[in-house]
């Protein structure tokens, strides 16, 4: 099967077809409404912080791909996994940054669209640094896990009028054999919240 049969315009690439390791990873349900949020274009501008495995990084790059992807991730082994990931989808729009964020955004254009996954505790910081760099119109997409992340998330975007702030629970559950039966299993919910500049 050619790689290149990957090339789709459609959110929520199965999870099954990244490389994964033990890098955490946006299941293809949660990546498909993230994407969806973003509202992205053919040309843009995007910044994924705390990309993991790239795959929110590779969903954007594949939809905008006249665009120019910056995947920003701290963790060396998930940078391995990220590259890994871009070489697989024959992706050419997705620059690596190893760092952590807000010191790794600094120098990058001025994004159209940012994607937060993870911030290293940093999220203060990281949320007041795309607020400066973000186009005006430009829109900023949170997934968020624990209610800590997503009560602070909207009281800074609040607080820097953003405006349309969205807040979307994604609850996932999928279907598992046990024995001759199949029953559903749920997925940690995801807290997917979005807002324009």
């Amino acid at each position: 099967m050619s790689r290149g049969i990957w090339k789709y315009k459609s959110g929520g690439i199965p999870d099954e077809l990244f490389i994964r390791g033990q890098v955490p990873m946006t299941k293809a349900e949660v990546r498909a409404v993230t994407i969806s949020k973003a509202r992205l274009t053919d040309a843009q501008v995007i910044w994924d912080i705390g990309a993991g495995t790239g795959s929110i990084s590779v969903e954007a790059a594949l939809t905008s791909l006249s665009g120019q992807v910056h995947a920003v991730e701290k963790e060396e082994d998930a940078v391995d996994l990220l590259k890994q990931n871009i070489e697989l989808f024959e992706v050419e729009n997705i620059k690596v940054h190893h760092g952590n964020a807000p010191e790794a955004l600094k120098g990058l254009p001025a994004p159209d669209r940012v994607f937060i996954g993870g911030s290293g505790g940093n999220f203060e910081q990281i949320i007041n640094h795309v607020y400066e760099k973000l186009v005006p119109g430009g829109r900023v997409i949170i997934n968020a896990v624990v209610l800590e992340t997503l009560s602070i998330a909207v009281e800074l975007l609040k607080t820097l009028n953003f405006k349309d702030i969205d807040l979307v629970q994604v609850s996932i559950a999928k279907t598992i054999k046990v024995g001759k039966i199949n029953m559903f299993k749920g997925n940690n919910p995801v807290f997917v919240i979005s807002a324009e500049k």
